[in-house]
């Protein structure tokens, strides 16, 4: 059986892919049962090897991905060579912790007796991956869980099936030994009953999740009824603070690259510019011709720096938001609503507490810009959220930025820097509603393997009975 992803911008079909029953996805996750015992014990520097392999895989691959990315999704060329860009970087800097996955001698007060901590893999790891940023975050599902010595299932999406199979094609002819690097694709109806499938079989000791924190709360809930640690990173609703010493043209460069870059589809996409109040006139006219001049186009063309959306129910969503604030007071200062996925690069001036897009994660082409009194109602503001994944705040005082940066409620906060901004090596995850865990780097060890405590004892035991 095969299910068919079509193109959101042609309605034509974009790819087609094996529509797995739960019952072949557990017989996936057996297969990588099998095969963890030999990648577990095998060398850190044939590990590293094989990775490294694997990014030169994946880079050869370019041509391939970029078509399967804006067929699928509506994505730009430039969107798709950053993701596969960034997703090498990813590959590589994974290659590079295989030696990094170390341990330590602990003092004990028992004489004689020598304790150890290890880390060692787990077992069978699966990533659940989406479509918005497909080779990024469809590598970093399963990158530094290979690095570690766990065999690693991909549940590809449902969106963009093509481009995630792209990934473990390139794993494959890099030389990794047969089922140590898996997928599996299934149909958008079997989707819960497929992923429920492979939290519960015992082979699987750890989940990775990227997406919407909706599925997220329900993957953490199936994954608790099984003892089984998660690391979520979901939704956000990133706010890019702008107070009254603020380098105005740098604010609307990375508001309008945080914003719109990639459609706003991005995790950590500007959705809330707070501006004080003394500068907050001269910010939305410089941030409106900034998005003003942000055309949108068919990425086939490579004429536009937004593409498409990925699908009419984005839309709608954001028709929605729109619809709601200027019904309550707001008012559109560039852009607009519009009826096919070609949308434009929105900017609501206005947004307070009553309206929907203040809290609702957009996940589109739209902004709201929020006034505030001064610095103290600007951190206010940005608190009032239940997602902290990114932030920023834009100040010419480096001091005063990383004291604001300090009060704000989110994994992640750049000063005098865009809310987009990911690096292979760098902690990467949110809190509250945006979830926990940490991807990249040595915070990826953490996440994916068993700390352990061994004693040795070096000489006759002493016991009170």
């Amino acid at each position: 059986m095969e299910f068919e992803r079509i193109n959101p911008l042609t309605h034509e079909p974009a790819s087609k892919a094996a529509a797995m029953s739960p019952g072949e996805a557990r017989a996936v996750a057996d297969r990588a049962a099998n095969a963890f015992p030999g990648w577990s014990t095998l060398g850190p520097n044939a590990r590293r090897a094989l990775l490294v392999n694997a990014a030169t895989a994946l880079e050869a691959r370019k041509d391939d991905f970029v078509r399967a990315m804006m067929t699928e999704v509506g994505a730009t060329a430039g969107w798709a060579m950053f993701n596969l860009m960034l997703a090498a970087g990813m590959i590589r800097e994974a290659a590079s912790l295989t030696t990094q996955i170390g341990g330590e001698v602990i003092p004990s007060d028992k004489p004689g007796c020598l304790a150890l901590t290890l880390r060692e893999p787990v077992g069978v790891i699966l990533g659940i991956a989406p479509w918005n940023a497909p080779i990024i975050l469809g590598v970093r599902a399963i990158a530094v869980p290979l690095a570690c010595g766990n065999a690693v299932i991909l549940k590809a999406s449902e969106l963009c099936p093509r481009t995630h199979s792209l990934i473990i094609e390139a794993f494959a002819s890099a030389g990794f030994p047969a089922d140590v690097v898996n997928i599996v694709t299934n149909a958008p109806k079997d989707a819960g009953d497929v992923v429920g499938a492979l939290i519960d079989h015992p082979a699987v000791r750890r989940i990775n999740f990227t997406g919407s924190t909706a599925v997220g709360r329900i993957i953490a809930k199936r994954a608790a009824e099984n003892l089984k640690p998660c690391l979520l990173e979901l939704g956000g609703k990133a706010p890019l603070l702008v107070l009254e010493d603020a380098d105005l043209d740098e604010a609307v460069k990375a508001a309008a690259f945080g914003a719109f870059m990639n459609q706003g589809q991005i995790c950590m996409s500007t959705e809330r510019i707070i501006v004080v109040e003394p500068v907050a006139a001269e910010f939305v006219k410089r941030f409106a011709a900034k998005a003003k001049s942000l055309a949108t186009g068919d990425p086939r063309e490579g004429k536009t720096p937004l593409g498409a959306v990925v699908d009419q129910k984005t839309v709608k969503h954001v028709n929605s938001l729109i619809d709601d604030a200027t019904a309550k007071g707001a008012s559109i200062v560039a852009g607009s609503k519009a009826q096919h996925v070609l949308m434009p690069a929105t900017v609501v001036d206005g947004v307070t507490q009553a309206m929907k897009i203040y809290r609702d994660e957009s996940f589109g082409p739209v902004v709201g810009i929020i006034r505030a009194k001064d610095e103290a109602d600007a951190i206010r503001i940005a608190n009032d959220s239940e997602y902290g994944l990114a932030a920023a705040v834009f100040t010419r005082d480096t001091a005063r930025g990383l004291r604001v940066a300090r009060q704000i409620r989110s994994g992640i906060c750049h000063v005098n820097g865009a809310t987009v901004h990911d690096e292979a090596q760098m902690p990467f995850g949110g809190v509250g509603a945006s979830g926990y865990g940490r991807f990249g780097g040595k915070a990826g060890i953490e996440q994916f393997t068993e700390l352990r405590w061994i004693t040795l004892e070096t000489q006759p035991g002493q016991f009170p009975i």
